[in-house]
């Protein structure tokens, strides 16, 4: 087991990240001051495959439990499933000192985070990750939302969890599109901050894609080490520095939007997409060399993550692009790389290098 930690002052919290974890869950949850329940929120596959185990963790430490299921989809990530869940916590909170355990993936960490923040003007979150996605991303890092239909992540807070419990073993059991939603973001990780871990990826991308237990501990070990420090140094992106992680996600987010939230694009396929376009401005801009960019493709195509956008419209992406929440003082922000572990922010895109790169990805 290794424990890596968010260094937030008061608000600071451990990653902890292991094999076989899950039975530990109840004696982690009980160092939380004054919880004694919990209303874990889950999707129906999870709590099929390890609801049981979770609540006998949860009962063996003398937390009462309650569990509520939201359907795995993007679109869970709603006002309305937000309103369900918070009347479902009022009925179930006795005033007893209850947590909301986020027991899933990013859809489930999202919508549990802003729960945790609204109920009561804030009670205890744990995030237990489910999926590669959450656990080297999504579950670290305290943003929380919920979506509306222009956009993604629109109505939301940061809100720090009060620990983060990766157990690898989970991973194990995901379809392939899912793990294959993480690599995306591991990728991410790679060119933004660590050439390094871009090697390895290149030497060790089929053992990931086979799921072998020593590459996914290196690379959820690492990313979460990245991730903690990036979130250490500017918490909730005043400084800007934060805004590095969101390399890919400016056209990634408008394409799921463009997509209704439908499993067409899923949101590893949606970034893969993004970072491509943002490859190819940069490329425009002479920032990004030939060789790096054609690396960073080949790495994304050896992922069998998408090089093509099928079945959107371009108009659609660019004007769901411009009403991304980056866009400052009427510019789209895109996060560009300059080489294979160092990007920078870029707040002055022309609208014309945009459409050039969604055009150029779009499959004829």
């Amino acid at each position: 087991m290794k424990m890596i930690k968010v260094n937030l002052g008061e608000r600071s919290y451990p990653i902890i990240i292991g094999a076989n974890l899950l039975g530990k869950v109840g004696k982690l949850i009980k160092t939380i001051p004054n919880v004694n329940s919990a209303l874990v929120i889950t999707n129906n596959r999870i709590k099929a495959l390890y609801g049981s185990k979770l609540a006998n963790s949860l009962h063996s430490a003398g937390i009462r439990t309650n569990f509520i299921s939201v359907a795995d989809s993007e679109r869970s990530k709603s006002i309305d499933t937000w309103v369900k869940v918070m009347h479902k916590i009022t009925r179930f909170d006795k005033g007893r000192g209850i947590a909301v355990i986020a027991f899933g993936g990013g859809v489930v960490g999202d919508l549990s985070g802003f729960v945790a923040a609204c109920y009561k003007r804030g009670v205890p979150l744990v995030q237990v990750a489910t999926t590669l996605l959450a656990q080297v991303d999504s579950a670290i890092g305290g943003k929380t939302a919920v979506d509306l239909p222009f956009g993604k992540n629109l109505v939301g807070a940061f809100y720090q969890p009060k620990m983060v419990i990766s157990d690898i073993k989970l991973v194990m059991s995901l379809p392939l599109a899912e793990v294959k939603n993480g690599i995306a973001e591991i990728i991410k990780y790679a060119v933004i901050l660590d050439k390094n871990l871009f090697l390895y990826l290149e030497k060790n991308l089929n053992k990931l894609l086979k799921l072998n237990k020593d590459c996914l501990a290196y690379v959820v070990c690492r990313c979460s080490r990245l991730k903690a420090k990036v979130v250490s140094i500017d918490e909730k992106e005043t400084s800007g520095y934060r805004s590095i992680l969101n390399f890919g996600h400016t056209i990634g987010h408008a394409l799921e939007t463009s997509a209704s939230y439908t499993r067409k694009m899923a949101h590893g396929r949606a970034i893969a997409l993004g970072m491509l376009c943002a490859c190819d401005i940069a490329r425009e801009l002479d920032l990004l060399s030939e060789k790096d960019a054609g690396r960073i493709e080949d790495l994304i195509k050896a992922a069998n993550l998408p090089t093509k956008i099928t079945k959107i419209s371009a108009s659609k992406v660019l004007n769901a692009t411009l009403h991304d929440k980056k866009i400052i003082a009427g510019k789209v922000r895109f996060i560009l790389p300059v080489s294979i572990g160092h990007v920078m922010v870029c707040s002055n895109i022309d609208r014309r290098w945009i459409k050039k790169s969604i055009d150029k990805r779009i499959k004829q």
